[in-house]
């Protein structure tokens, strides 16, 4: 894990991957085409999918196929392309067996105040992506971050995601970004979840795909470190957060431009 976290320390990097863990087959097909971006663009690829989405809007929306399961599926990943891997956890008792395979617990922006659950990360061998709440500032982050950093556990990242504005809908303070870097960790910018909708397609999120590059692009000028991506091969298919998420096929271009534009 230093290893990788030493390599991501200073950016630029990707974590990237469908929302949740729909099939072995779907895993796979992303798993190999970020193999291959990681080879040809040279920097630090990370595979994210959740085994468990317990924050759906409607209780008939699909979850994933639970922790045991879904922990065998992102091993394969890993033993199939020798990505590093993310997953996110919502109960402490998940992280310990979710440490054994992955390599960075990520924290969901509405429970990163859960003190239960950042020790339990924290207590770990993982790094722990601590994803910054709808409700909070970017300076507000510290504390989050003070509860993983009491553990010992000092492989911390922070990531960016908007805020609430109104209902229904969340804008990004791109001052965020510098605000928590002044912690000394890595950040993040959620392209993804930025562009979201909570709520406000009948009973499950929408969102604007169209302006995720655009988030990215911009956190760049605020000088983040790395950038969170959700793709698929065919989004309008999704069983979780399908409006947010970027083609597969356009995700090459997103970051040729991601790293060639000054």
């Amino acid at each position: 894990m230093k290893d990788l976290y030493q390599k991501i320390k200073y950016g630029p990097f990707i974590i990237a991957g469908p929302c949740v863990i729909e099939s072995q087959t779907l895993l796979l097909q992303v798993g190999e085409e970020l193999a291959r971006l990681q080879q040809k663009f040279g920097i630090p690829v990370i595979f994210k999918s959740s085994f468990d989405k317990a924050n759906r809007t409607s209780i008939s929306s699909f979850r994933g196929p639970g922790l045991e399961k879904g922990l065998e599926m992102l091993q394969k990943v890993k033993d199939e392309f020798a990505l590093p891997i993310t997953t996110d956890i919502h109960e402490a008792h998940q992280a310990l067996p979710a440490a054994e395979v992955v390599d960075i617990l990520q924290i969901p922006a509405f429970l990163c105040r859960q003190t239960d659950l950042l020790l339990a990360a924290g207590n770990t061998d993982a790094i722990v992506n601590i994803k910054k709440a709808q409700f909070l500032g970017g300076e507000d982050m510290k504390y989050p971050a003070q509860k993983v950093a009491s553990t010992g556990n000092e492989q911390l990242m922070l990531t960016e995601r908007g805020n609430m504005f109104g209902y229904q809908n969340l804008v990004v303070d791109f001052r965020n970004i510098p605000l928590m870097k002044e912690f000394g960790y890595p950040v993040v910018m959620d392209c993804t979840h930025s562009v979201q909708r909570p709520g406000a397609a009948g009973g499950k999120t929408g969102g604007d795909r169209q302006f995720v590059p655009s988030m990215a692009y911009a956190a760049k000028a605020f000088g983040v470190n790395g950038y969170f991506f959700e793709v698929h091969p065919d989004p309008t298919s999704a069983k979780s957060d399908g409006p947010n998420m970027l083609y597969l096929k356009d995700f090459e271009q997103v970051i040729y431009r991601l790293l060639a534009e000054n």
